[in-house]
């Protein structure tokens, strides 16, 4: 309600003050369309965005954050929003929410988009698509946003990223804060299988296995020193065995 409320005043606000100037300048009825259009390139465009509840940032006695990368500042980033992509958004990804917040044009208020009309955004040089569980086909595969690390033509690698509140109690005080779990999938033959190291991994492509372990041995991949970075590789190297 609060935000139809705000668009609502600029609206106003614009069609009053531009009305305001015809009468004192003259401007004929073409000023008072350029306001109107110069009103939608600039806001119109995105208005569609500000569809959703209005977000409010946690008790800052919690200790940690809620989001991605522990990216607490707007970020400008990208957002598949219904049919259209709207860019040079600022952005925050909220893991424990599961929801992109997005700050109105008057860089005060925050809305949360409606997570079932955002199939992907693009934000911190990460993509993120959302993935329904039935469109899975695995149960154990929940509905939400999964940051795709790698996308081959066989394979794909993905990853659920989230955090959640969580209390630890000692020396007669209650102490809150954010944990964070990370759950790592490989999408081959269109199912999902789920790992969580090197030798899962390996497991997984148990077809390619001794090229595979040649592969990271010749190339000193380290899992533990960038985890990540190290499954890409190896998925990257698989993709191309099987071509």
């Amino acid at each position: 309600m609060l935000k139809k409320l705000l668009l609502a005043l600029v609206i106003t606000w614009g069609i009053i003050a531009s009305s305001h100037v015809s009468a004192q300048t003259g401007i004929d009825s073409t000023g008072l369309s350029l306001v109107v259009a110069n009103y939608n390139t600039a806001i119109g465009e995105q208005s569609h965005l500000y569809n959703g509840p209005e977000y409010e940032f946690y008790d800052p006695t919690i200790k940690g954050n809620a989001y991605v990368f522990d990216n607490k500042s707007f970020t400008t980033g990208s957002v598949r929003y219904g049919a259209a992509v709207y860019s040079d958004v600022p952005m925050l990804y909220d893991l424990n929410k599961d929801v992109v917040v997005v700050l109105l044009y008057n860089h005060f208020t925050k809305f949360s988009l409606l997570s079932e009309r955002v199939p992907e955004f693009w934000l911190l040089n990460h993509h993120f698509i959302r993935l329904n569980t039935d469109s899975t086909g695995k149960a154990a595969l929940a509905t939400g946003f999964y940051d795709q690390l790698y996308q081959g033509r066989k394979i794909g690698i993905i990853v659920k990223r989230a955090k959640s509140i969580q209390t630890s109690t000692g020396n007669n005080t209650v102490e809150s804060y954010f944990s964070e779990t990370k759950d790592y999938y490989v999408k081959k033959g269109g199912n999902y299988f789920s790992f969580s190291g090197k030798g899962g991994l390996l497991d997984i492509f148990k077809d390619k296995k001794k090229e595979l372990r040649k592969y990271i041995r010749t190339n000193d991949i380290d899992f533990r020193e960038n985890f990540e970075r190290a499954v890409v590789n190896v998925a990257t190297y698989y993709d191309q065995l099987t071509n």
